[in-house]
């Protein structure tokens, strides 16, 4: 037993007892008043808001398309082969037989050496993507997908350098942390792998002034986005197109990420992964205030369970109808990705919570520092690396083969309709969230050093 420990007094245990059900009631009151808070504001800014429409006239025709790609792709899909699907100038899905009989002229293979070249280049790391996101952004700005796409890479970003910030790193072991990294990074780098491309060959084709969207099996992009392209190019209807790439995206991870072995008895299925929701770790939120007096406003929502496929697709279409349909957010959003370069790291978005210097000395036992959104007088920053800083490239494993769609009754389901959530006023639910993960922190250190005493 250690020598230094001292039983404590009847009424000293009672005097924490009662400390810790004050604080228990502080806090729920606190979680009681930011969610009415937050919904009184949403409220608000919902009264002007137009969330985007999805046209039943244009979405009939791909309706019929995506059928008839089904059928034929469940009469083919037998007889395909790895082999059948690789093309000149790019990989194509196993099983596109009708896709790899296409032949390219040499037009065609520089616009696809072009292409592949530039994205590989941005596919170096989150920071690199999430740039890459916000530069199409500015030069296509009917791209709603890519702004979309820009600002939850930079959330990513963040999960990312958490790993390796104050707190996570008093939770999670070093092979936890490098675990949900290597998940984490994954996810990031397939998404852009397979719609960078898509966004580049769009951009191509206004530069040329001619559809080429007929290259897209070249970059092994799904048969469901093929009808999706032609019909943007003809009629530039952002939300059909928005809400299909969400769908092809999150289809196009489920089988090589969420449903892949090793992340799932490594990651997904553990109990560090599963506390993510309550923590507020899966919250994606957009900064659409000045940052001024210490104050920040921020604006978005919680995933629950990354696990669903269907809760991801809703999940974004969700953030999709807020960032373009309530405008006090979409104009606020637009000046902070204006303004603010991505490094990964929370002094992003909050310089007076957040530094991304390293500290000098590190305390054996965590001292709280957040009082709701507010920094406690006279303690330092939170410390939030830089991406870079912690986090070295990693080398772009190969995509698994094969296309995920094969059945167009299921993604008609997803084209019902785009809704602006109820409450995405998150701010102070974000705060409350930090503030979660450093009593998560003090308890577990608590109960680390419980343990030692006993020992």
């Amino acid at each position: 037993m250690n020598s230094n420990w001292v039983k404590p007094t009847m009424r000293e245990k009672w005097y924490r007892i009662a400390a810790r059900f004050i604080r228990l009631l502080v806090t729920l009151f606190a979680v009681v008043r930011s969610k009415w808070r937050a919904r009184d504001l949403s409220a608000q800014m919902t009264e002007t808001a137009r969330p985007p429409k999805l046209r039943d006239s244009l979405l009939r025709p791909l309706f019929a398309r995506w059928s008839a790609l089904a059928d034929e792709g469940q009469l083919q899909g037998s007889i395909g082969t790895k082999e059948d699907g690789e093309a000149e100038g790019g990989r194509l899905n196993a099983g596109n037989v009708r896709w790899a009989s296409r032949s390219w002229s040499d037009q065609d293979r520089r616009f696809i050496h072009r292409i592949e070249h530039e994205t590989a280049l941005a596919n170096r790391n989150n920071v690199t993507r999430t740039e890459a996101y916000r530069l199409l952004y500015l030069r296509r700005p009917e791209l709603h997908w890519a702004l979309l796409a820009h600002l939850v890479s930079r959330n990513g970003g963040y999960n990312m350098t958490d790993l390796q910030g104050e707190l996570l790193p008093r939770l999670l072991n070093a092979e936890q942390r490098e675990a949900i990294f290597a998940m984490l990074e994954r996810a990031n780098a397939l998404i852009f792998g397979d719609a960078f491309p898509q966004l580049l060959l769009y951009d191509l084709s206004c530069k040329e002034g001619k559809d080429l969207s007929y290259l897209l099996p070249a970059f092994g992009v799904s048969r469901f986005m093929e009808p999706v392209w032609e019909q943007f190019w003809q009629r530039r209807e952002s939300a059909i197109l928005t809400v299909a790439l969400i769908v092809n995206e999150q289809h196009f991870i489920e089988g090589r990420i969420v449903q892949n072995p090793y992340y799932r008895q490594h990651v997904l299925d553990t109990v560090s992964f599963l506390l993510q929701a309550p923590l507020q770790l899966n919250a994606v939120f957009m900064p659409y205030g000045a940052l001024t007096d210490g104050e920040m406003q921020l604006a978005g929502i919680v995933l629950e369970d990354f696990r669903n496929l269907e809760e991801r697709i809703e999940f974004g279409k969700r953030l999709y109808a807020m960032l373009f349909g309530v405008p006090q957010v979409g104009r606020g959003v637009h000046l902070y990705m204006k303004a603010v370069r991505h490094t990964g790291s929370r002094m992003d978005y909050a310089p007076h919570l957040f530094t991304s210097k390293r500290p000098e000395h590190t305390q054996p036992r965590y001292k709280q520092k957040l009082d709701g959104c507010r920094l406690i007088r006279g303690r330092t920053p939170l410390y939030s690396p830089e991406l870079t800083q912690v986090w070295p490239d990693q080398p772009i494993e190969p995509v698994e083969p094969g296309d995920w769609f094969t059945d167009a009754e299921e993604v008609k389901a997803y084209f019902g309709g785009l809704t602006i959530p109820g409450t995405f006023a998150i701010t102070e639910e974000h705060c409350l969230g930090l503030n979660k993960i450093e009593a998560a922190v003090q308890a577990a250190e608590r109960l680390s050093l419980k343990l030692g005493a006993k020992e």
